[in-house]
């Protein structure tokens, strides 16, 4: 029998009135089922995270971080148990999946650490005019409120992380609702919230089908809605509730610039390596995966046939496999999508290089050179295993051909000179720039976002415990300063 996967609410497991499979994109196979909350359920989650956010605030901060250190831990202690769930209903190669908890291992113990010393206070003199003789500020922070949490399926454990583990620190009450598509690691995260002291009602995780999620998006008790996902949802979250805060961590396009200093033979194998890793990690569904290879011309007819040799040689199949390197898409829906773009670039003139066949929801790792501009594949994210490679005559160009993109999340810039890392810094439109290496850098403490369509906000546990609280001070009258 399939097991029944209860959700959380206010802090403990609950039932709803029905249910939903979630299924294995690889073999159509049944996971797990998983319980939908009644609207009265949800009502009584969004009344208890408003009801709780004084007390929750106030929560001493040895409180939330010996929380959020055991989830920590006990992340590690079921490693192989959850990696094992991430793979089955995402389809992630189990190794990836087992990286993936490793992340979220460090996002909560980083997490504890930001809570032990967040909002220490900062004093600031103001007897700097006569009219502040004898004053003094100190300025702390405070959550604005209640935390609404919409998470992908691409990484249906550490994004659940990138959520919680940050309004827990800032003690910001959360309610978190996972990809429907991947519930399930979510909700184990339930398990481990369960065993610790937090006060009830400071976070929820509910599976709420996404037709119903406007009238959590509205609700005014959840004054703060982070959220990562599609361009289209995300703008259209932020549209219609003006005067919350929205963090919005989009999509897109990255870019890997390989400038004409990256020219041994060891830079171009260590190049095509990373590029062919990285288009193709996670079934190429990660915002900075490697979408666009642009390569200055004095090195790209020696890149190319590197590139299209590393592709080939990713391992592709049955994700629970250790050997795999690429699985199949969440759905056979998505790889279709995939599929017509790549028809559509070639019918435009591209030029097929390797890949471009579907078989279900597998979409074969796939490069293509000579892509129109106005190609669909050239403007939009992909978000499948497919590269595009385009050749560019030198450091200007190349930054020009970066920047020639509605999104802006990260770019990477393969050079071994100092001064063109700080002008591509300068240049390059995006939210975060990686030299020597690809796009697909992160680091789960660093700040995390994009520019132009990409998004708004920051992500990287810090980063978000500022968007989550707000500045708050206090003047202090009559001080022998």
């Amino acid at each position: 029998m399939t097991s029944l996967h209860a959700f959380w609410l206010a802090g403990r497991q609950v039932t709803g009135e029905t249910t939903f499979d979630v299924t294995s994109p690889w073999d159509g196979r049944v996971v797990g089922q998983v319980s939908v909350p009644t609207e009265a359920q949800v009502e009584e989650a969004v009344a208890a995270a408003h009801a709780v956010r004084d007390e929750f605030a106030a929560t001493p901060a040895h409180v939330r971080a010996a929380a959020l250190d055991h989830v920590s831990r006990r992340l590690v202690e079921r490693t192989e148990e959850i990696a094992q769930l991430i793979s089955a209903e995402n389809g992630k190669p189990i190794k990836w999946a087992r990286g993936e908890v490793g992340r979220a291992v460090s996002v909560f113990r980083f997490a504890a650490e930001e809570a032990r010393r967040f909002n220490g206070g900062e004093a600031q003199r103001l007897d700097t005019d006569q009219g502040g003789q004898g004053r003094l500020a100190l300025t702390r922070r405070f959550p604005k409120g209640a935390v609404l949490g919409i998470a992908p399926f691409n990484f249906p454990l550490n994004l659940c992380a990138h959520k919680i583990a940050p309004a827990i620190a800032a003690g910001a009450p959360i309610i978190l609702k996972p990809a429907p598509a991947t519930p399930l690691s979510g909700l184990i995260i339930g398990d481990l919230l369960a065993e610790t002291e937090l006060p009830a009602g400071s976070w929820s995780i509910l599976p709420v089908a996404n037709d119903k999620m406007p009238a959590l998006v509205q609700d005014e008790r959840l004054p703060v809605i982070s959220f990562t996902g599609s361009e289209k949802v995300g703008y259209a979250i932020m549209d219609s509730v003006p005067r919350k805060h929205c963090t919005l961590e989009l999509g897109g396009n990255g870019a890997a610039v390989v400038l004409a200093d990256f020219a041994s033979d060891a830079d171009l194998d260590w190049a095509a390596t990373r590029i062919a890793t990285f288009s193709n990690y996670q079934g190429g569904q990660s915002c900075i995966s490697v979408q666009r290879v642009i390569a200055d011309a004095t090195v790209y007819d020696r890149l190319l046939p590197r590139i299209v040799a590393a592709v080939e040689a990713q391992v592709t199949g049955d994700p629970s496999d250790a050997t795999t390197d690429v699985g199949p898409l969440v759905s056979e829906a998505a790889a279709e999508r995939v599929e017509s773009w790549v028809d559509e670039a070639v019918a435009a003139g591209a030029t097929l290089l390797t890949g471009g066949k579907r078989d279900g929801a597998s979409y074969a790792p796939t490069v293509l050179a000579d892509v129109p501009a106005d190609a669909t594949i050239s403007c939009e994210e992909v978000f499948g295993p497919v590269l595009t490679v385009h050749k560019v005559d030198g450091e200007a160009a190349a930054f020009a051909a970066a920047n020639n993109s509605k999104y802006g999340l990260q770019a990477g810039v393969f050079t071994h000179d100092l001064q063109t890392a700080f002008r591509a810094h300068r240049a390059l439109e995006v939210g975060g720039v990686v030299i020597g290496d690809v796009p697909s850098y992160r680091a789960d403490q660093m700040p995390y976002g994009g520019a132009k369509q990409s998004g708004v906000g920051r992500e990287g546990v810090r980063f978000a415990m500022d968007d989550y609280t707000y500045e708050r001070v206090l003047v202090l009258t009559g001080l022998a300063l």
